[in-house]
């Protein structure tokens, strides 16, 4: 009769589990039998280091340097951080808190307004590229840090197999600009200024002629490189032994790859001012151009930055934030973390500008013309810098060594958040001793065999080709918008703010609400359209121009990631019974996991107010909740 009764009601005990509906609307699943307790962190500090770790990457040291020069110096800093505050923060806070209050990975997380789960399967599509892609890079390093440990550097010679008969050490540009004759034989290398304009540096011969053995186009895949796949798979073995434990051992190896680079720049650093010409690097990449301001792409460059170098849209944020306690201040960490990540990325600034400053001096030419972004400043630029260094060997070593920790971090979080995303769609009732370590294993596996297509001759044309498409700034954009859409009009920004103010004790600023609800998914729109109206077709080094075929397979994964969210949302409408408004009703209705027990008791709680016959009842819900 109690159990009818209770039911009636909207309660009902099942063994050890409750099912049920809450007062706020949510289908409550609890604990069967099978059900595995949520791993948690060890100390919140390890939350933090993750995160820092994580976030805090290669894109802060080669990418933000170049942006802020390229885009006015100091100026940038005034869209960076106007954006910080309207798209990078509100977004960085709503993945982490979501994952704190759903304890899921990234697909189970939107198990709040379920009807958009195709949200997560897009977030899992676009981590599972950026782990298969973004590896390339630390074999690249790795493979740089063993060339290291030599008396000479490989790269700052020309008598080497690869090198070519055009390859000079030395740019005598300024001999050139005194002579009245194109003609003169200039240094020892017997080449005419004329001939100086072909002429190449025994760095980039290295990257392109040794390290890439690079062919003339993605129609030519070539041989593979047996060094490349050695450095691959040492890398992916190391990816694999810092993932397989879980968050525990995560936790405590992120203390040392997310700190250690900092040791190593504050050395770098040191080592730059004191080098003739860094001074005027570094008043170049500080040096503010006001009159950039009033051109969209400074606004465009911020926009995007933020997004890659917060990491947004990827899943595994939300993945770090569900191993947090329920009650831990994610708001505070939130703030904390931005403010490391863009203190990063200015900081590196200094140390990149320092030694390029020293690197035009020593050549004697305009600091725009040694300046580089991406894999040309960590692998030509940098590279060049050190050789010209004294004891160059050491500094090469440091340099990729933290390049390594930079991206491995980097890497291995992001594999933690694609599997921990995989096995919340398999719980307790599929329980298997060596689960997780099995499916990290599968993961390193599929991804080091995709891998393969970028150590052949052609592979860079290929790790470009996902670069520049499957983790694109369109396809974060994308998927932040609709981040905080489901958030603040589906579920309710209200709502949220509440469930956010249970968890941590107090009311957030309501700048984050009105961030969710009008300016961010604004900004987001506004920079994913000016991507899509300046779209320019993808080329290598602005000369080689991808085949049409290219760009259908760039696009191809790009779209496999942004249709997930439309096409789940029109499947899940179509399978669904009832009107169009009974159907929505449904499955937007948030179906909670059984930690939700405890956190909705004082909803439970109220029910038995409204009913007579209150000592029974008070014992049954007591008991249900317990």
């Amino acid at each position: 009769k109690r159990l009818k009764s209770e039911e009636n009601k909207g309660i009902l005990m099942v063994g050890t589990a409750c099912v049920g509906q809450d007062k706020k609307g949510g289908v409550v699943n609890g604990a069967g039998p099978g059900y595995q307790e949520r791993e948690t962190w060890t100390r919140q500090m390890d939350f933090i280091m993750s995160c820092v770790g994580f976030a805090v990457g290669l894109g802060n040291v080669w990418r933000f340097p170049y942006l802020c020069y390229k885009n006015g110096g100091g100026v940038f800093l005034i869209p960076y951080l106007l954006i910080v505050f309207v798209g990078g923060i509100p977004i960085f806070f709503l993945e982490i808190s979501l994952g704190q209050f759903m304890k899921a990975g990234s697909i189970n997380v939107w198990n709040i307004a379920p009807l958009f789960k195709g949200l997560g399967y897009a977030s899992m599509v676009i981590v599972f590229f950026c782990n298969t892609y973004y590896i390339m890079v630390l074999a690249w390093g790795f493979y740089y840090l063993i060339k290291s440990f030599t008396a000479t550097l490989p790269w700052s010679s020309c008598n080497n197999e690869w090198n070519t008969p055009s390859c000079i050490e030395i740019f005598h540009h300024q001999d050139c600009k005194n002579a009245s004759f194109a003609n003169i034989t200039i240094g020892s290398s017997n080449m005419t200024c004329a001939d100086l304009a072909d002429a190449r540096s025994p760095i980039i011969e290295f990257w392109e002629n040794k390290v890439l053995n690079i062919s003339s186009g993605l129609d030519e895949p070539g041989k593979m490189n047996w060094e490349l796949i050695l450095c691959l798979m040492a890398v992916w073995v190391l990816v694999y032994f810092c993932v397989w434990k879980g968050v525990k051992s995560t936790g405590k190896i992120v203390y040392f790859t997310a700190t250690f680079p900092y040791v190593v720049l504050i050395i770098l650093l040191v080592r730059g001012v004191t080098l003739p010409g860094a001074y005027d690097g570094i008043m170049y990449y500080i040096k503010p151009n006001w009159s950039k301001l009033e051109e969209a792409q400074v606004w465009i460059d911020a926009g995007t930055q933020i997004f890659f170098s917060y990491a947004i849209g990827l899943g595994a944020l939300t993945a770090l934030g569900s191993y947090n306690r329920f009650n831990n201040d994610c708001y505070k960490d939130a703030f904390i973390l931005a403010l490391i990540n863009s203190g990063t990325s200015f900081f590196a600034g200094f140390v990149v500008f320092s030694i390029l400053g020293f690197m035009a001096a020593e050549q004697g030419v305009d600091i725009s013309q040694v300046a580089e972004s991406g894999p040309g400043l960590a692998f030509i630029a940098y590279p060049k810098a050190v050789s010209l260094m004294p004891v160059a060997p050491l500094w090469a070593a440091l340099f990729f060594f933290m390049l390594l920790l930079l991206g491995l971090d980097s890497q291995f979080v992001g594999v933690e958040g694609f599997v921990t995303g995989i096995l919340d769609l398999f719980p307790g009732k599929h329980y298997h001793r060596y689960k997780r370590e099995i499916a990290v294993a599968i993961c390193c596996l599929l991804c080091f065999i995709i891998d393969l297509s970028m150590v052949t001759q052609g592979g860079m044309y290929v790790f470009q080709l996902f670069d520049y498409y499957s983790a694109s700034g369109m396809t974060l954009l994308w998927q932040a918008f609709w981040e905080c859409i489901v958030v603040a009009w589906v579920y309710g920004a209200d709502r949220f703010m509440d469930d956010v103010a249970r968890m941590i004790g107090y009311r957030p600023f309501p700048w984050m609400k009105w961030c969710w609800s009008f300016i961010t998914p604004c900004v987001c729109i506004g920079i994913f359209l000016f991507h899509l109206v300046n779209y320019k077709p993808l080329t290598y080094n602005n000369v080689y121009v991808y085949p049409w075929w290219g760009e259908v397979i760039g696009w191809c994964l790009a779209l496999s990631s942004m249709l997930c969210i439309p096409v789940s949302l029109l499947y899940k409408l179509f399978r669904a019974k009832g009107t169009f408004k009974e159907r929505w009703a449904h499955l937007t209705t948030p179906v909670w996991g059984a930690h939700h027990l405890e956190y909705m008791a004082p909803d439970i709680k109220s029910l038995s107010s409204m009913s007579p016959g209150i000592d029974d009842n008070k014992v049954i819900i007591f008991e249900s909740v317990m």
